[in-house]
C-alpha cells in the first residue's frame, strides 16, 4: 500500500476522523483509509447512514459510525478529558449508548419557504433548516407531530420563523411554539383544535413575553423516581429515559447505604426522588419553577426530600454544610461547578458523585477534588445523544 495512504485511528471531539499524523478528515471513522488526495476507502466500522438527511442535518454527526465505533468515541471523549487533568480512574466502564428513536425532548425550527413550510433541525453550522421527512433520533411520538405542525403553520399568516420545543411527558407530548401569536378568536381556536386533534398534553405559545398555555386539559407531569412532578415550561429533563436510567443506576449503586444525601443542581428532582427513602435528600436548585415543582411533589408524595431554593454558582453550599452529608451528588450545567467543587473539596464528605454533560468542565472540577485527597474510583461514559459528539458521564470520587 502506498505510504501516502493513512488510516483513521480515532474520531476527534468535533466528529472528524483523525490519522496518526494528525490529519482531520470529515465523515470518516476508525479503520477507514485515506489517500493523499482525500479519497476514502471504507473500513469495517464505516456503515451507510440510516437517514436520508445525513450529513446535512445538524441533528446527527456520526451516523457513518457503527456501534463499536460510536462506543469507542464516547469512551475516548471521557477518558481523554480525564487524562488532560492527569486523572486515572480505578475503573472505566464500557459506555452506555441510548438506542435510536429514544430522544424525548428536542427543539425544531420552522420557516416559510415560498408556498410551503420547512420544519426540522438546522443544517450543521448554518441557519438553514433541513425539511424533516424522517428522523432516527426522535421518539416516535415527537416525530409524529412534524407533519401536523407543518400543516398548522402553513396556514398561519405573515412571515414565519418559529422554534418548537417538544417534550414527552406523562400525559403525552408538550409543544411550545415561539414566534407566533394568535391575533383573533379564529387563530386561538385553530391552535386549540390542533392540540385536541393531536392529543397534546399541553400547547403553549410564546410571543416574546414567555410561554402561555392555550391547551392543557390536565396538569402536565413527568414521573421521577416513581413520583409525578409538575413539568414547568423549559424545565430540564434528561434527553432520554434510557440514559436517565443508566445515570440513576450509577447513582443508586454509589450512594449505597448513605443516610443523608445532598443533590446539588437538582432540577425537578431526577436524582433526589430516586435516592430518597430511607435516605434523606437535600435537593438544591436555583431555578424557582423547578424548585417549587420539586417541593410540591415531595410534600404530596411524602418522600424525605427537602427542596432548597439556592443559586449554587453565586452561593455554593459551604464546606461546613456539605460535611453534614454522607454523600454529595452534583449534576451541574455545561459550565460545570467550579465554586461548588471547591467547597466540596474543602469539606469532610467521603463520597462524591459527579454527573456531567461536559467532560471538559468536569475534568477541571475533578482536578480540584483530586488535589484535596479524592480518588476517582469509577468513571462511566454515557451517550444519550445518539450519533452526536455530545457526551455525558457519571463519576464516583471517594476519600481513602
Amino acid at each position: 500500500m502506498s505510504e501516502a495512504v493513512e488510516q483513521i485511528i480515532r474520531i476527534a471531539a468535533k466528529g472528524d476522523g483523525v490519522t496518526a499524523s494528525g490529519r482531520h478528515v470529515k465523515g470518516t471513522v476508525p479503520g477507514d483509509m485515506v489517500s493523499a488526495n482525500g479519497i476514502v476507502e471504507r473500513g469495517p466500522h464505516h456503515v451507510d447512514p440510516p437517514c436520508r438527511h445525513f450529513p446535512r442535518c445538524g441533528g446527527c454527526e456520526l451516523q457513518q459510525a457503527d456501534e463499536a465505533a460510536l462506543a469507542e468515541f464516547v469512551s475516548q471523549r471521557v477518558a481523554f478529558a480525564a487524562e488532560s487533568q492527569e486523572l486515572v480512574p480505578d475503573t472505566l466502564t464500557p459506555p452506555h449508548l441510548s438506542p435510536p428513536r429514544s430522544r424525548r425532548r428536542a427543539t425544531l425550527h420552522a420557516r416559510r419557504a415560498g408556498k410551503k413550510v420547512v420544519i426540522g433541525f438546522r443544517e450543521r453550522g448554518s441557519h438553514q433548516i433541513v425539511d424533516m421527512a424522517e428522523c432516527h433520533i426522535l421518539a416516535p411520538a415527537l416525530f409524529a407531530l412534524v407533519d401536523p405542525l407543518r400543516a398548522l403553520l402553513a396556514h398561519w399568516p405573515g412571515k414565519l420563523a418559529v422554534d418548537i420545543s417538544l417534550t414527552l411527558a406523562d400525559q403525552g407530548v408538550t409543544a411550545e411554539i415561539r414566534g407566533i401569536s394568535p391575533e383573533n378568536l379564529a387563530q386561538t381556536e385553530a391552535l386549540s383544535d390542533f392540540a385536541r386533534e393531536q392529543g397534546l398534553a399541553r400547547l403553549s405559545i410564546d410571543d416574546g413575553y414567555g410561554p402561555e398555555p392555550v391547551w392543557e386539559p390536565e396538569p402536565v407531569t413527568v414521573t421521577l423516581g416513581g413520583v409525578p412532578v409538575s413539568l414547568p415550561h423549559g424545565a430540564f429533563l434528561q434527553p432520554t429515559a434510557d440514559g436517565e436510567a443508566a445515570l440513576l443506576s450509577a447513582a443508586k449503586e454509589w450512594c449505597g447505604d448513605a443516610a443523608t444525601i445532598a443533590d446539588l443542581f437538582s432540577g425537578l428532582g431526577t436524582f433526589a426522588f430516586a435516592l430518597a427513602g430511607p435516605a434523606k435528600v437535600l435537593a438544591a436548585e436555583a431555578d424557582r419553577a423547578a424548585h417549587l415543582a420539586c417541593q410540591a411533589a415531595a410534600r404530596a408524595s411524602g418522600r424525605p426530600v427537602h427542596s432548597l431554593h439556592r443559586d449554587l454558582f453565586r452561593d455554593p453550599l459551604t464546606a461546613a454544610e456539605i460535611s453534614r452529608f454522607d454523600c454529595v451528588l452534583l449534576d451541574p450545567p455545561r459550565a460545570g461547578a467550579r465554586n461548588q467543587a471547591d467547597m466540596i473539596a474543602q469539606s469532610s464528605v467521603a463520597r462524591v458523585i459527579y454527573i456531567s454533560c461536559n467532560p471538559q468542565s468536569w475534568a477541571r472540577d475533578a482536578r480540584r477534588l483530586a488535589d484535596r485527597g479524592f480518588r476517582l474510583a469509577e468513571l462511566r461514559p454515557v451517550g444519550q445523544f445518539r450519533w452526536s459528539t455530545h457526551v455525558e458521564l457519571a463519576s464516583l470520587f471517594v476519600r481513602d
